[in-house]
């Protein structure tokens, strides 16, 4: 049953598929299915990019919302295009594939999946179900609406029964008597052993009767009813005292289905002035029995661990996949140094008689053995026990209860404390999978997305700010970035960003000072430890000057250095940033006081830093590419106009393309000798490098003719010959080429050859406009041209424009701006200065249409003005 819908459409344009991304990740956040998001975004991004891209179509995009998950559909306009299926004889692709892979992506990520035909377009659909979860659990998310809480087929009852010290029954509420079906009379006096169904572990021996004599206990078993058959409870055993300070227990019982929490405050003392009662001194909360998130639950295993064995602090860690290492996940009342993330050999992790983490360990007082718990270093502890948590015989684990006084653990609470880690062992191994399975997807979603925001810019100083804004605060708390420009270049300082924007300036400052670390070629993340103690230093030192101990002035960075100090004071990690078997950097991540990180995390930020290190010299090599051909192409250019005595010129010129500066047209306007300049304007056949190098071989030869006294038609048989000797490589070219001979009577005399090029127009000063030169052949494309030039004289007031294609060939639509649309405006332009024509020209061009202009484009205007009257 479909519940809500969201629709969109996105055009076949690459930006299209970062924005349906986005769109998902919207629609899906808003409906509160957090749990499936990232799977979501990975398969929608894989198929919007087929559709946008591959097909060339824009994309629909629908997402449906059901009772059991989501279901998303994109939609192309391209029927035909054949997509591989299984069942066929066509296998799907193989990963290595460049086409396929998003139905890869189904087929190992969705539920369900499916590509359906119409006449017009094709949909590829997904299916995402929710996981499902016990009733009662709850996770982080959106607010659930009432309506859609779980419910149960009636109230939660909470049994309550008291057992004496000998584990016999005093005491069994109405509820009791509900959910079990005993009166109160049949079953006070009786031990809780005889109802109970214990779930043993192998070669444990401890059952009922000792999870009574735990401070606190919680769990699942079974008590047989009435009928004989085995109810599946959830219960709490809290050791207390009765009013005659004889030991007993209260035990807290519901459905196991239900999975309520049943808590009681810590260690709250009971009255012996008032009547002890079952149900006086407790508090009932319904809630989620195990959190379902890990950090959740490992941090409440060590709280009960800890009260447990009535303890002072206690700690769990878990191993990582080779089983070398554990990793320190939870902890309470330790200092901040033994947060999380923190990694201790196995071997050393609760070293002792055992010599290992792999069995149970006891230690009577550290003092004696200096060094043997390394998580214990300088905490005041002074016993402790560990013990392993097993799955299927496979270390996962180690639970730790320590003590500030000697000798307050035996084998007894060691045996307790195993018999806690192995009801608790698969909880966390599963729970666990499930984070790692979590972050996989997570990492996923965040690679692709870093991808794509990676591969939209080539400028560099973009592409070292977007490095650093995905690693913070996602995976750190502040980044670095080092550049090195050539192998015996030094790392150089580039970037540096903190999540809190007022410490940028003290951790760059910091940076700065110390040496940059290694470039190391080798992969993987290494621990720098240069920035912190440097940090460390500098906080020192403003202390003592603070208390009067140094003899140099207070610095006005005070704050600043205590503030850096907490901001890098924890674990600073650097990755080599390789590219093309050479190191061109280096990513430094850094987490704050006493912080470390997590080996996933390092996992994903060498993912990242390889496509990062990438990214950045795709920037660079695309830099110094485009430097060298801005270079060559303002080579191509006149270096300036020359000064005309008794002529105005201007010059608009516009190269087609993103980064070129010269294109297919060019302009020229130079002095032959004294008195006599030469002028060019031309366009060769197509745009980009291939033209412009025809460009500039025709702009230096018009030169180096004209200045060798050889006339207009001269000048152009021989660049024609030399367009034709350059082969496979030649374009053919129009060209207008002129010399002019400013006269003493105000005019200027012009000689011009018009060769397949747009004609020169001339305004007069009454307004008439004509053309100011016949057609003659085109250049490069026969050998024997047989060219002559005109003579026109321009009267003070006249103006000669002369224009490329890209002018007269702008386009909208079916319309064109032609030879008749250019005089038009040229009519309107009596009076103007040169200047003033060239611009009004331009203007009415871009004005034509509202696209850009797609052609190269000159303008090129000579006017003689009237003499001035006093």
């Amino acid at each position: 049953m479909i519940t809500a819908r969201a629709a969109a459409t996105f055009e076949p344009v690459g930006r299209s598929v970062a924005t349906a991304r986005a769109f998902v990740r919207d629609t899906l956040q808003g409906w509160g299915y957090t749990d499936v998001v990232d799977d979501a975004v990975v398969l929608t991004s894989e198929l919007v990019t087929n559709a946008v891209i591959h097909a060339g179509t824009a994309a629909d995009v629908l997402c449906l919302r059901t009772e059991n998950g989501v279901r998303i559909e994109v939609a192309d306009r391209y029927p035909e295009r054949e997509v591989p299926l299984q069942g066929t004889g066509r296998s799907l692709a193989s990963p290595d594939s460049e086409n396929g892979r998003g139905l890869l992506l189904c087929a190992a990520l969705a539920s369900r999946w499916g590509v359906d035909y119409a006449p017009t377009r094709k949909h590829v659909w997904f299916q995402l179900d929710l996981p499902e979860r016990p009733v009662g659990t709850r996770s982080a998310g959106p607010v659930v609406p009432t309506e859609l809480l779980p419910v149960t087929d009636e109230r939660v009852r909470v049994a309550v029964a008291q057992i004496d010290r000998h584990g016999a029954i005093t005491a069994w509420n109405e509820d009791a008597r509900h959910l079990f079906g005993y009166a109160a009379d049949q079953v006070v006096g009786k031990p809780l052993g005889d109802l109970a169904a214990w779930p043993h572990t192998p070669g444990i021996g401890t059952g009922i009767a000792e999870a009574l004599r735990l401070s606190r206990w919680e769990g699942s078993y079974g008590i047989r009813g009435t009928d004989g058959r085995v109810i599946p409870v959830y219960a709490s055993h809290l050791r207390v005292r009765d009013t005659n300070g004889e030991p007993s227990t209260v035990c807290l019982l519901v459905r196991d289905y239900e999975r309520a929490v049943l808590q009681s405050p810590a260690r709250t003392p009971v009255d012996s002035s008032k009547e002890s009662r079952a149900t006086d001194p407790f508090e009932v909360f319904i809630g989620s029995p195990a959190p379902d998130d890990l950090d959740g639950l490992l941090q409440r295993t060590v709280e009960r661990a800890r009260d447990m064995l009535d303890g002072d602090a206690a700690f769990l860690l878990l191993a990582t996949d080779d089983e070398t290492e554990l990793e320190v996940r939870a902890t309470t009342g330790l200092p901040s140094a033994r947060q999380r993330f923190a990694r201790v050999p196995v071997e050393a992790a609760g070293t002792g008689r055992y010599s290992s983490a792999r069995m149970p360990a006891v230690h009577e007082d550290l003092t004696a053995v200096p060094g043997a718990v390394p998580l214990l270093n300088g905490t005041g502890m002074r016993s402790v026990v560990t013990v392993p948590l097993k799955v299927e015989g496979r270390l996962t684990g180690s639970l730790g209860v320590a003590a500030e006084a000697a000798r307050r653990y035996t084998n007894e609470e060691a045996l307790r404390l195993q018999f806690a880690a192995d009801r608790i062992a698969l909880a966390v191994e599963s729970a666990r999978l499930g984070e790692l399975e979590r972050l996989r997807r997570g990492s996923l979603s965040f690679l692709v997305e870093a991808s794509d925001l990676l591969a939209g810019t080539l400028d560099r100083d973009q592409t070292l700010a977007l490095m650093a804004q995905m690693t913070v605060p996602t995976l750190a708390t502040w980044c670095a970035v080092y550049t090195i420009a050539d192998p015996t270049s030094d790392p150089y300082l580039s970037y540096v960003l903190h999540e809190d924007e007022e410490r940028i300036d003290g951790l760059k400052a910091l940076l700065s000072k110390i040496p940059p670390p290694e470039p190391v070629p080798s992969p993987g993340a290494s621990v720098w430890t240069a920035p912190a103690d440097a940090a460390r230093q500098a906080a020192l030192r403003t202390s003592m000057r603070e208390l009067g101990l140094a003899s140099s002035p207070v610095s006005s960075g005070i704050g600043t250095s205590r503030a850096t100090a907490a901001a890098v004071g924890g674990e600073t990690v650097v990755l080599p940033l390789v590219a093309r078997n050479r190191v061109i950097g280096m990513l430094t991540l850094g987490k704050p006081s006493d912080d470390h990180f997590r080996q996933e995390i390092l996992e994903l930020a060498e993912d990242l830093s390889r496509r990062a290190a990438l990214a950045l010299d795709n920037a660079r090599l695309y830099s110094e590419r485009m430097a060298i051909s801005q270079s060559l192409q303002r080579s191509l250019l006149p270096p300036g106009l020359p000064r005309i005595p008794g002529v105005e010129v201007d010059v608009i010129y516009r190269a087609a393309g993103e980064g070129n500066e010269v294109g297919g047209d060019f302009y020229d306007l130079f002095p032959i000798h004294d008195n006599a300049y030469g002028f060019a304007i031309g366009d060769v056949c197509g745009t980009g490098p291939e033209a412009a190098a025809v460009t500039g071989l025709a702009r230096h030869a018009l030169r180096l003719l004209a200045r060798e006294g050889l006339g207009g038609p001269a000048v152009l048989e021989r660049l024609n010959a030399a367009i034709l000797d350059e082969g496979a490589r030649s374009r053919f070219l129009t060209l207008l080429y002129g010399e002019l001979w400013p006269q003493e009577d105000g005019s200027a005399l012009l000689k011009v050859v018009c060769a397949g090029h747009p004609l020169p127009l001339r305004l007069r000063q009454d307004g008439t406009v004509e053309p100011a030169a016949e057609p003659q052949p085109l250049l490069g494309v026969i050998d024997d041209l047989e060219l002559y030039e005109e003579t026109v004289t321009l009267d003070p007031g006249d103006v000669l424009l002369c224009v490329t294609d890209g002018v007269t060939e702008r386009r909208e639509g079916s319309r064109m701006l032609g030879d008749d649309g250019l005089a038009d405006v040229l009519t309107a332009c009596t009076g103007l200065t040169a200047g003033a024509v060239t611009t009004r020209i331009l203007r009415a061009v871009e004005r034509f249409a509202a696209e850009p202009p797609s052609d190269d484009m000159a303008i090129l205007a000579m006017r003689v003005p009237e003499p001035h009257t006093d």
